[in-house]
């Protein structure tokens, strides 16, 4: 809902200069948004892609969406991931959380943490969320289970099941004693942005843990007004890694079979990225349990130690096959 507030604050201030620098840009991408509406996503993308390159940020933003879903231009992380960059450069904050996750998931940690630090400063769930798996397992930071835990318990409160799920797992490594930190390090974290306090802790729950299933935000809603753009249907997109601490050992997934000829069509799964080799090896066992016939790959990253499985013929059975592990992300050679 502050989301929204911003964007319809940020209209009337974008709208008033339309009016009076009857500049044409305004127009185009309030045209690519009511095309988007429409279902006509190749006139969105040529509506936004001039104002786009003449700075327009939230035009940027809308063309980083589109290449995100692929609607209207080819599925592309890494345009999506530059689209991103320009308007989140330039202060746009959905899409600095949206920088910052493609980050993540094009497997630049050291570079995320800075734009998810912003977004989970400003209270959004997904950059907590995700930030704080990070802390859990030092994955591009310093290890630190009391941030973690305090990032992992604001995302929670604000409804985000994956948090809930995370906590819960959370919940069987750190002691009481670090908890209780936790907690009232976020209740600091709420109160110096102003926000609600955090309320203690609820009962772990007992779901299995599932990946994220993210929700894009639609295009920006900065030339509509006050009232909001309907949102475009969410999709799946491959999820930043669930807690798999290091000091217990979970049980091996069962073996999945598949009759069918294996194929190299140049995509891999990624299953986690680790900065103790040990616990490297470990998730490396489990995927070779869960994928039998394909290689378990380690790769160095700087202090990581990726761990992926392949190969498989498209992205379509790559993301098919992430279904029965978790964390999975398919990636391309």
């Amino acid at each position: 809902m502050g989301s929204m507030k911003r964007l319809g604050l940020a209209a009337t201030a974008l709208l008033a200069g339309a009016i009076l620098t009857g500049a044409p840009a305004l127009a185009d991408v309030k045209a690519g948004v009511e095309a988007w509406q429409r279902g006509d996503y190749r006139a969105a993308v040529d509506q936004w892609r001039g104002p786009a390159v003449a700075g327009d940020a939230d035009a940027q933003f809308n063309l980083g969406q589109a290449y995100k879903l692929g609607r209207g231009v080819p599925a592309d992380m890494a345009a999506a991931e530059e689209w991103y960059r320009k308007a989140a450069l330039q202060g746009h904050p959905q899409a600095e959380e949206n920088y910052g996750l493609a980050l993540f998931e094009n497997n630049k940690r050291l570079q995320a943490v800075e734009w998810l630090q912003k977004a989970a400063a400003r209270g959004e769930p997904r950059s907590q969320y995700v930030l704080g798996t990070m802390y859990f397992n030092g994955d591009g930071v310093d290890k630190d289970w009391v941030r973690a835990y305090a990032l992992t318990v604001r995302a929670s409160a604000q409804g985000l099941p994956q948090a809930s799920t995370a906590q819960a797992q959370m919940d069987r490594y750190i002691t009481l004693a670090d908890r209780q930190k936790g907690i009232e390090l976020a209740r600091t974290l709420e109160r110096d942005a102003n926000r609600p306090q955090v309320a203690a802790a609820p009962p772990p729950t007992r779901n299995p843990a599932r990946p994220i299933g993210r929700t894009d935000l639609p295009p920006s809603t900065a030339y509509q007004g006050a009232e909001p753009t309907p949102a475009a249907p969410p999709e799946a997109r491959p999820a930043p890694p669930i807690v798999r601490p290091a000091p217990r050992a979970q049980p091996a997934a069962p073996a999945r079979t598949d009759p069918a000829p294996i194929r190299d069509g140049g995509w891999r799964v990624q299953v986690g990225a680790f900065g103790d080799p040990a616990n490297a090896t470990r998730i490396g066992a489990q995927a070779a349990a869960t994928f039998p016939g394909r290689k378990v790959f380690y790769e160095k990253a700087g202090r990581l130690t990726k761990v992926l499985v392949g190969p498989f013929a498209s992205n379509a059975e790559a993301s098919g096959a992430c279904r029965s592990f978790s964390p999975c992300v398919p990636v391309r050679d």
